[in-house]
């Protein structure tokens, strides 16, 4: 039986330099069909990555929390993370390997990991190279890009507006400072207080579009009406839309038992890679 929440939350995140991050959204849709609304940061200059953190340990009752960031590298195309590094072989031991190569990196930032011990495994500008050489996807985002959902981004580009690389690798130490009082699926199976991998342009596409970033107010209605959803007063963001309808696309996915059990989602992929909930 699928736990019940009585809240869903939604981060878009941020792997970028510094303390505080304006481009961090956090939103949180409660059970039923009220509209989802931002969690204000704690700080006018936007939230830190570890103040996300503590909100969620400190959340009380069932919660599903969402973000969208990559919960590891691919793994099962060379049977390693890190070709010629020795690293763990289950996502928990690889984030906390990343924990270990990032001291002195504030607010959970990667850089010390990424261009440090990991450095020849990133493509970050011509100097490195040919970019196809580091061009890796995991079996999740093979799936989604067969499935017309577009060309998924890999963890290991860091040039662009696009890239997720750097909030990933950040990501997997939240991910380590959570998992315990959070299950993290699939790796653990889901329980009352659940993380999951989300994908924004993926949860913009079950409402019924394109997965198109939302720019006006009537996108923002018609997206969470797809969802049975009210709609939050005020102007928003793209980044504060990506949140509130990702919430609400949460709420309105998690009693689906099929979106905890997609069918490319094998033994080895579940210990190793992830999946990003709501692909299929």
């Amino acid at each position: 039986m699928l736990p019940r929440f009585a809240r869903f939350v939604a981060v878009d995140w941020s792997g970028a330099r510094g303390a505080r991050h304006r481009g961090i959204a956090v939103a949180v849709a409660e059970a039923g069909n009220g509209p989802p609304r931002l969690v204000p940061p704690p700080h006018r200059s936007g939230w830190a990555r570890a103040e996300v953190a503590d909100w969620l340990l400190g959340l009380p009752g069932p919660a599903l929390a969402g973000f969208d960031f990559s919960f590891a590298p691919p793994f099962l195309d060379r049977g390693a993370y890190l070709s010629g590094l020795a690293t763990p072989d289950t996502a928990p031991g690889f984030w906390a390997f990343v924990e270990r190569h990032c001291e002195g990196d504030p607010d959970l930032g990667a850089h010390g990991f990424m261009e440090g011990v990991a450095r020849p495994h990133f493509w970050m500008g011509a100097a490195d190279g040919e970019k196809r050489a580091f061009l890796r996807w995991r079996r999740c985002e093979a799936a989604f890009n067969a499935g017309g959902g577009g060309k998924a981004a890999t963890v290991f580009d860091c040039v662009g507006a696009a890239q997720v690389a750097r909030a990933s690798f950040a990501g997997m130490r939240l991910l380590h400072r959570l998992r315990g009082p959070y299950a993290v699926w699939p790796f653990d199976p889901p329980g009352p207080r659940t993380v999951v991998e989300i994908y924004t342009r993926a949860m913009l596409r079950h409402a019924g579009g394109r997965g198109l970033k939302l720019r006006d107010a009537p996108a923002l209605a018609a997206a969470l009406a797809a969802f049975g959803s009210e709609v939050p007063e005020g102007s928003f963001s793209d980044h504060e839309t990506d949140a509130l309808v990702a919430a609400a696309a949460l709420r309105h996915l998690a009693g689906e038992a099929r979106w905890w059990s997609p069918p490319g989602l094998a033994p080895d992929i579940a210990a190793t890679e992830g999946w990003t909930f709501g692909v299929s």
